[in-house]
């Protein structure tokens, strides 16, 4: 563990989050998502909240409760003044484990269960997708009726095969229930197959209620297949996609919560980068 905080005190030096930062661009300050410390979770979670209140976040979406119970890891958060506001499962545990499910959102105080993907074919099908609009209605509706619960459905990439004047994720979009289904907007899974995320945010912003914040490292072409190297995931503002425009978006169509993600191995550098460049944006 030594390494590890040697590490993340390099971290801290090169940027932390204050408030006055976080407004100049934010309602509040933004969040990460988990997956960014995955490696670090697995080794000590309570290590890993102490770094990541160090460095300034608040506010975590967790799609993994890294071997803890909800409770537990409840515990570790209340203790450390953190936030969980989002809970990510697998579309499974969804629709077969709803209560469950539920429960662990409920306790860890979050206001959101996330599903990340669609169960598909190599090339996603208006079939898959018909399926998962009857899945979010359903399931949407015991969350938000029986648990005060807001699901939200974060595109991974392969959901923009053509479908009629529009896209698949089109139709899932007019076919979800706006009062039991709503979106996580991933900006580098909107951009990699082609679309523009701010043009998203502007068409179907009442819609959108968090967004993750990555960018996707410049010369790598996209494509609908809804995977690329973790590798390709750069500092925001070093790569493909106008981030101001995205943000200026975001900001119009009242994202209630921004996640800085990096999947990369290189997040002691690149992190670091993302919240300085954040601070030399004005709101």
């Amino acid at each position: 563990m030594k390494n590890i905080y040697k590490i993340f005190i390099l971290f801290i030096l090169l940027a932390t989050i204050t408030e006055a930062d976080a407004k100049r661009l934010f309602k509040g300050h933004p969040g990460v998502v988990s997956y960014t410390y995955r490696k670090y979770f697995e080794k000590d979670v309570p290590a890993t909240l102490d770094m990541i209140k160090r460095v300034g976040f608040k506010d975590i979406e967790f799609s993994n409760l890294f071997g803890k119970t909800a409770p537990a890891l409840r515990a570790l958060l209340d203790e450390r003044g953190l936030k969980c506001s989002s809970f990510g499962v697998s579309y499974g545990d969804l629709v077969n484990k709803t209560a469950e499910v539920a429960q662990n959102a409920k306790t860890l105080g979050a206001d959101y269960v996330r599903v990340a993907g669609i169960p598909h074919s190599k090339t996603m099908t208006f079939e898959e997708m018909q399926k998962a609009v009857n899945d979010f209605n359903a399931v949407g509706k015991i969350l938000k009726e029986q648990y005060d619960l807001t699901f939200i459905y974060h595109n991974h990439g392969f959901e923009f095969q053509p479908y009629k004047e529009g896209t698949l994720y089109d139709y899932l979009m007019e076919q979800t229930d706006p009062k039991y289904v709503s979106f996580e907007l991933d900006i580098l899974w909107a951009f990699f197959p082609g679309q523009n995320p701010a043009a998203m945010l502007e068409k179907y912003g009442k819609r959108y209620k968090t967004m993750h914040l990555k960018d996707l490292k410049k010369g790598v072409k996209g494509d609908m297949s809804g995977g690329t190297s973790q590798e390709n995931d750069v500092a925001l503002g070093t790569g493909q996609i106008d981030i101001p425009a995205v943000l200026k978006a975001a900001k119009k169509a009242k994202i209630k919560h921004y996640y800085i993600e990096d999947e990369s191995s290189n997040i002691v550098v690149q992190v670091p980068q993302t919240i300085a460049y954040i601070k030399s944006l004005k709101g």
